[in-house]
């Protein structure tokens, strides 16, 4: 190799080296670089994760004051353990009766059995001094009811209960307990939001929180005989058994409610659908218990049911609001004042009605001795008429009814019978006056409108009906797709029903 070639070879080597070297100390080290694509994904992730807003501050906030509302609300819900003693009949006393060796040869004790029943639910301490909103049906013929307050019980006295709101309040000895603040169920709107708080299941879940919002309001509800007045706040909130009597407040932290059932289907547990007495109903209830040890209410001494279609029809009214007196009690201030069956109560104190149910919880809102002013609507025309409520007293329990078949009406679905003193006796009637429904044909139109097994007939098309002939010789003069309108007396009470007479 020439010395030419020799020099040109150590500058090109010299050059290479140079610019290795210059890469190694440009990358700082770093000798597996990451290529353009993933470089720009990086700067891109690094960008991203600078400009991310942050998470709403409406809804941290909203987080904020739910924390804020268990803290403050569920000192004052407590779980409420009640126990009372059942007595059972020995399970062959009617047998054996009295006999001592059967007693002796089948090892039976004498008496009756007792066992222990407890139940679980929850109150809400309305006062510093001890006074606790419940459910009547939570500590109903309770014998002993302990109140768990700080994982600390103390035993409680009823001070009052009314079932026909489903309402009870007790009391313990305590001084400076934490206690609600009671809101307003008059401005509550659906969609609102609400918390749950109670004692679901088992004492170890006491003071479980849920959250949901309005999902009704207004519903009323077939849960008992006893549950006269009903205006149910409904909610998706989780509510399962234990928590009745437990507390639906507002995102205020603001006592709205008394959970009070629920509606489960066949699974027995929540799925969201939830009700609560409201607060303005209870807080009246709850008053009274506490100044009177009753619940006094006015009275007007009616009947009613709630228009539908045919019966609007029949009584000549536009539209299916108001309630339909269909039995005025002799003596009431409904009979004194002039008030007549088939008038349409359609407003009171200029407040319009909506339905039965809504009439009986308003005139249950005034005292005895007030004057009221209903409007109502009589053949057609409306006129006005004061009652003088006076107070009211326990209502009368259905009577019970009992199935049985005799001969058939075929026009409307309907099997009926001439009362005879047998009937009488065997479907517990208190009036013999009217026909007897003994059955009522599967998928009839008599079926639809809700007639059943043990009504008595007393009016067809406003005529007074004492046998089977006359009923069918009334029915048998409309004409199909007319109204046939029907007083029927069930239990204690009278109901109007309308029938369209079918094809």
């Amino acid at each position: 190799m020439s010395q030419r070639t020799t020099k040109r070879t150590i500058v090109v080597l010299s050059i290479f080296i140079g610019v290795v070297i210059g890469l190694v100390l440009a990358s700082n080290f770093n000798l597996a670089q990451n290529g353009f694509a993933d470089s720009e994904s990086e700067n891109e992730f690094t960008h991203q994760s600078q400009t991310v807003p942050q998470v709403s501050s409406d809804l941290e906030s909203a987080s904020r004051a739910f924390v804020a509302i268990a803290k403050r609300v569920t000192p004052a819900v407590v779980s409420i353990t009640s126990e009372k003693v059942v007595k059972v009949k020995e399970p062959l006393s009617n047998f054996f009766h009295n006999d001592d060796f059967f007693r002796r040869f089948f090892r039976q004790p004498n008496g009756d059995q007792e066992y222990k029943q407890r139940g679980l639910g929850s109150g809400v301490i309305v006062s510093f001094d001890g006074y606790i909103l419940t459910n009547y049906h939570v500590i109903k013929d309770a014998d002993e009811i302990s109140v768990m307050l700080d994982k600390k019980p103390y035993d409680a006295k009823i001070i009052g209960t009314d079932p026909a709101t489903d309402i009870a309040v007790i009391k313990i000895d305590a001084k400076d307990l934490p206690a609600v603040v009671l809101g307003n169920s008059e401005k509550l709107e659906v969609g609102e939001w609400v918390l749950a708080i109670g004692s679901p299941f088992d004492l170890r879940l006491q003071h479980t929180v849920t959250s949901g919002i309005i999902s009704g309001m207004g519903r009323t509800l077939n849960l008992s005989g006893e549950l006269t007045y009903q205006d149910f706040i409904q909610t998706d909130a989780a509510i399962n058994p234990g928590n009745s009597g437990g507390a639906l407040v507002n995102i205020k932290g603001e006592l709205i409610g008394i959970n009070t059932a629920i509606y489960a289907g066949n699974s027995g547990g929540n799925i969201g659908i939830g009700f609560a007495v409201p607060i303005g109903l209870a807080k009246k209830v709850m008053d009274d218990l506490i100044a009177h040890g009753e619940v006094v209410r006015g009275y007007l001494g009616v009947y009613i049911t709630t228009p539908d279609d045919e019966l609007s029809e029949a009584l000549k009214i536009d539209d299916n609001k108001g309630a339909v007196v269909t039995e005025v009690v002799a003596g009431t201030p409904a009979d004194k004042a002039g008030l007549k069956k088939y008038d349409v109560i359609v407003s009171v104190e200029g407040k319009k009605i909506d339905g039965s149910q809504e009439l009986t919880n308003l005139i249950a809102s005034y005292l005895p001795g007030q004057s009221v002013h209903l409007s109502v609507i009589r053949d057609g025309s409306t006129r006005d008429i004061v009652v003088v409520l006076e107070k009211r007293g326990s209502p009368d329990s259905p009577a019970p009814q009992i199935s049985r078949k005799d001969e058939m009406t075929e026009k409307i679905g309907l099997e009926l019978s001439d009362v005879t003193s047998e009937l009488a006796d065997r479907f517990e009637l208190d009036d013999t006056e009217g026909v007897l429904v003994t059955d009522v044909r599967s998928n009839s139109v008599a079926e639809e409108k809700g007639l059943r097994t043990g009504d008595l007939i007393v009016e067809v098309d406003r005529k007074e009906v004492k046998s089977v002939r006359e009923v069918r010789g009334i029915v048998e003069r409309f004409e199909p797709g007319q109204i046939a309108l029907f007083q029927v007396r069930r239990g204690r009470g009278n109901h109007f029903i309308a029938l369209k007479v079918p094809k």
